[in-house]
């Protein structure tokens, strides 16, 4: 099928969720519908092993909450730039590489577009981070490289690549009407990426846009991040973290930390892994701790735990109010709560690393904060109450907008090409 001329497809293949927009021509961007009427898709499979089906997004989640028998993969991006990428896993009787399940994830992405356009588009944006990999420059390029041999191998043709604040500050340029110094902060699952830049109308038909870039930052801290800090703090203690053992120890940390970090979760389940945790036992003065665990790892649950607390993050951030965790499923009459004040404690220190990326990239633009007209906001995470008290805190006089939290990076994409 040939491809369609003067069209160019976005892709905000992100950690936690994707999103797709199109730009025909010289006309706007719009989003590509990916699962009913949503834009934003859980970036999430789950290999069905019952009827060797395979399901994305809500649809794989759900699959899984509903106890279907079978695998749950989310985070898969973080897993760029990783030597685990190419480790090889069981999937339908068949070994496959990390790097092919991103590959399916987006060959199904390039399905709903086909299904969509009536074809493939002549240009593929991608977005990408500022930073796949914090400090290591050929780690990064590696993983771009490998985020690119995915969706060729996805059947997409024509690749570039944006980063993701500035594909999410064109978009913003399309509403606003006069010119505008801007502060994009762009919170996502996995980083949460930077930039200053002057937009405007008058600015929209430059071919050149590098020196409306005044400065860009990122830091290797996002959403997923944040959900494990809050396991750590709430979830994590009732399954024998920071439980002091019979020999006056406490028990062996690494297996929480896994457990609590949304790509690291599957790993958990080999046979290896479970006899490790076992082994655990020993290390335990109370035996309803290590039941908890085993009963998390031996029935795979590990990933509804992790939904768990990214639910009641979104829950009492949103509603400024206690949020409980009911864990019955684990053991009758078992709960934790979020509070807002736990919540604000939780992330105090991850948010503190992503402030001060902010205020970076503010310094390399020479500003003090003084000549910002907007923080602009999207990703998922940037919805959050605490962060966005912490960013009023380091810039006090300059007013928060808020832009397409799913969709805005997508749709900049489109723009960009």
């Amino acid at each position: 099928m040939p491809l369609l001329q003067d069209t160019t497809l976005g892709i905000d293949f992100g950690t936690s969720n994707s999103a797709m927009a199109v730009r025909q021509g010289a006309g706007p961007a719009r989003m590509v519908a990916l699962e009913g009427e949503a834009h934003a898709l859980p970036t999430a499979l789950f290999f069905n092993t019952e009827d060797h089906r395979t399901h994305f997004g809500r649809d794989a989640v759900a699959h899984y909450l509903a106890g279907t028998e079978g695998r749950l993969m989310r985070s898969l991006k973080s897993l760029l730039g990783s030597a685990l990428l190419q480790d090889q896993t069981a999937v339908h009787d068949k070994l496959v590489s990390y790097q092919d399940i991103i590959s399916l994830f987006l060959r199904m992405l390039a399905r709903k577009a086909e299904d969509t356009l009536g074809g493939l588009p002549q240009r593929v944006v991608l977005g990408r981070p500022v930073h796949f990999v914090d400090d290591d420059p050929a780690r990064d390029q590696q993983a771009e490289a490998a985020l690119r041999q995915a969706a060729l191998d996805a059947g997409f043709q024509n690749i570039s690549f944006q980063l993701e604040p500035i594909a999410a500050a064109l978009d913003y340029e399309q509403r606003i009407t006069q010119e505008a110094l801007v502060l994009v902060v762009d919170i996502g699952g996995g980083t949460s990426d930077f930039t200053v830049v002057r937009l405007g109308p008058g600015r929209r038909s430059r071919a050149d846009r590098s020196s409306d870039v005044l400065a860009t930052t990122g830091v290797h801290v996002g959403g997923t991040d944040f959900d494990r800090r809050l396991s750590l703090d709430l979830l994590m203690p009732l399954l024998g973290f920071r439980h002091t053992g019979p020999t006056g120890r406490e028990v062996p940390s690494r297996v929480f930390f896994d457990l609590s970090t949304w790509h690291l979760i599957q790993w958990l389940y080999s046979p290896r892994a479970l006899r490790d945790a076992h082994n655990l036992r020993t290390d335990y003065a109370d035996p309803r701790l290590h039941a908890r665990l085993m009963r998390v790892l031996n029935e795979r649950l590990g990933h509804r735990l992790a939904d768990t607390a990214e639910q009641a993050k979104i829950a009492a951030s949103v509603s400024d109010a206690d949020a409980p965790m009911l864990l019955d499923w684990i053991e009758h009459g078992l709960h934790a709560a979020v509070t807002p004040e736990g919540l604000a404690r939780s992330l105090e220190q991850p948010l503190q690393q992503v402030v001060a990326c902010a205020q970076e990239c503010v310094q390399q633009a020479g500003l003090q904060g003084q000549g910002l007209e907007a923080i602009y906001l999207t990703g998922g995470s940037s919805a959050l109450r605490p962060l966005r008290q912490a960013l009023q805190a380091a810039f006090p006089h300059t007013p928060q907008r808020e832009g397409d939290l799913f969709g805005g990076v997508a749709a900049g994409l489109a723009v960009t090409g």
